[in-house]
């Protein structure tokens, strides 16, 4: 198989430094099968590959992200990214590559990478469990130096901006627009790292990027993690996108999480309140006389009741925020804030809240001593009309605007038709909303720690019509079928007009929220909070 990527690679090689210049390589020739222009370099390249496959009648399947996926009757897949830098190429830099890998299923089914730098002719393979090389010389990762990590970091135009504080505390950091080789660079032990960690869905990493460069940075020593740090796997599928951290030390990861999370010790509070809540001057004073000698800041609705200076929401630089309220202030505060959170319970069932009004003292106690721990959760971003609306932590509900009126949806997964029903509407859930609104609607009750959303049917029309759980990296679309409108609510704090005949997308988001948890476990709020509850 080896032999046969490399007489691939030389035909491709041979194919793209026909095309006369720089101007004919980047020539837009449309869209691609992955949603991204199609230039003059990358159709030469993968119609070289698909040529050569046909001409030598070679059993592969193959994806690429330019023409999608060819099904030529074989039981394995060839995974191409015929370009990997194309823009590199375009320009004149000497980092772009044929990127190719041979498996079946996902990324944990590659058995066979082959890279070729098609600047320096630089050739580095792989099969697993037989190691990595460069030009037929073993390579492998190198132990970290702390104190002069060298670290990849994608700093494109949809960078989160994560990405660029983690840039400012390393010695060293590069972005060369070339996954492919940047993740070579620590396979071979030249840098400790490559973090991509795109705000944009649509920016991050497919499974064609980095198929072939994920199996040689394992066989040689590192391993590509998520960024909830689960071993990283994707599917053979152009529509699944995901964020990822490599490296070669564990510690080099470990000092990249800490970097995105980590709490000073002397942390700066942030105290926001509902106001129409009765106690709530109280409780904030209780909570301000507990924080004494700490550095906090008010926000401006519960400071004007108390007749103190205080900040907008959006606008309040803190550490730690601590909420006043029930489980709508606690969403409205990770709409606008992005510090973690903790809760204090003045509402109703509080199901978010971490700890009640008769424990401020001993809540907040606990939390400068620092003994509590930090829980991430993901969001799930809405789009409409390809424009970015809001992120949910909870979920996003597509109702009828007009009461007892139903509407036909037709829900896709990763653009298949998942179901298709006449309802009120269609809840897409996160596993945090599960405990909610999805919850009330005979859902499950989904564990944070799994990777996916719930998507409910809102009163349907059929009985069968019932609940899907789907993956969390998935793109769950809804498109409203009849000429009525519709509302999208997020979390039950944004409203938004949804015209009839169109879709809104939901995708995983980069954005998390973050909870302060006084070890308190899932299983055991739910007993606690739900069953138990009225």
């Amino acid at each position: 198989m080896m032999d046969v990527l490399s007489d691939i690679a030389d035909a491709v090689e041979e194919a793209i430094w026909k095309i006369p210049d720089s101007r004919c390589r980047g020539e837009c020739l449309g869209m691609g099968a992955d949603g991204t222009a199609t230039s003059q370099i990358d159709k030469v390249a993968e119609n070289t590959v698909l040529a050569f496959i046909e001409r030598h009648g070679i059993r592969l399947n193959v994806l690429s992200e330019e023409i999608g996926f060819v099904d030529n009757g074989g039981d394995e897949t060839l995974v191409l990214d015929p370009i990997d830098g194309t823009s590199n190429a375009i320009a004149g830099v000497p980092m772009f590559t044929i990127s190719m890998a041979v498996g079946t299923g996902s990324l944990s089914g590659v058995h066979t990478a082959y890279l070729r730098n098609l600047a320096t002719g630089d050739v580095i393979t792989a099969e697993k469990g037989r190691g990595a090389y460069k030009n037929g010389v073993r390579i492998h990762v190198r132990k970290a130096e702390m104190d002069d990590l060298f670290l990849m970091i994608y700093l494109g135009n949809g960078a989160h901006p994560d990405s660029f504080d983690l840039a400012k505390r390393v010695k060293s950091s590069r972005s060369f627009g070339c996954a492919s080789l940047e993740m070579v660079l620590v396979a071979e032990g030249e840098a400790d790292g490559f973090m991509m960690h795109s705000e944009r869905y649509s920016r991050a990493i497919r499974i064609v990027d980095i198929a072939a460069s994920a199996l040689v940075l394992r066989e040689a020593g590192g391993e590509v993690y998520d960024l909830d740090g689960n071993v990283l796997d994707m599917g053979f599928d152009l529509g699944c996108h995901s964020n990822f951290i490599a490296f070669g030390d564990r510690r080099a990861y470990d000092f990249i999480v800490k970097s995105r999370n980590e709490i000073p010790e002397s942390p700066v509070y942030g105290i926001c309140a509902n106001t129409r809540i009765p106690e709530a001057k109280e409780h904030a004073r209780r909570a301000m006389r507990a924080l004494e000698g700490c550095a906090y800041v008010l926000e401006e609705g519960i400071a004007a009741e108390l007749g103190m200076k205080g900040c907008p929401l959006e606008d309040m630089r803190v550490d730690i925020m601590i909420t006043i309220g029930g489980d709508g202030t606690i969403l409205r505060t990770s709409m606008q804030n992005k510090a973690p959170i903790i809760g204090i319970n003045a509402g109703g069932v509080g199901f978010l809240a971490e700890v009640g009004v008769n424990g401020i003292e001993d809540g907040i106690g606990r939390l400068r001593r620092g003994e509590y721990t930090v829980e991430e959760r993901f969001k799930l971003s809405s789009w409409y009309n390809g424009e970015y609306l809001a992120e949910a932590v909870n979920e996003a509900v597509v109702h009828t605007d007009s009461i007892a009126k139903i509407r036909h949806f037709k829900v896709y997964v990763n653009d298949r038709l998942m179901t298709e029903v006449r309802a009120d509407g269609i809840i897409v859930s996160t596993p945090t909303g599960s405990t909610c609104y999805a919850m009330s609607l005979g859902a499950p009750l989904v564990d944070p720690c799994v990777n996916a959303v719930v998507v409910v049917p809102m009163a349907a029309y059929k009985f069968a019509s019932r609940p899907f759980v789907v993956p969390a990296d998935a793109k769950v679309t809804v498109e409203t079928v009849m000429d009525s409108g519709c509302i999208l609510v997020i979390d039950g704090q944004e409203e938004y007009e949804i015209k009839g005949k169109t879709h809104i997308d939901f995708i995983r988001s980069p954005e998390t929220v973050r909870f302060i948890r006084f070890n308190t476990d899932f299983y055991s709020r739910v007993r606690e909070k739900l069953v138990n509850a009225i």
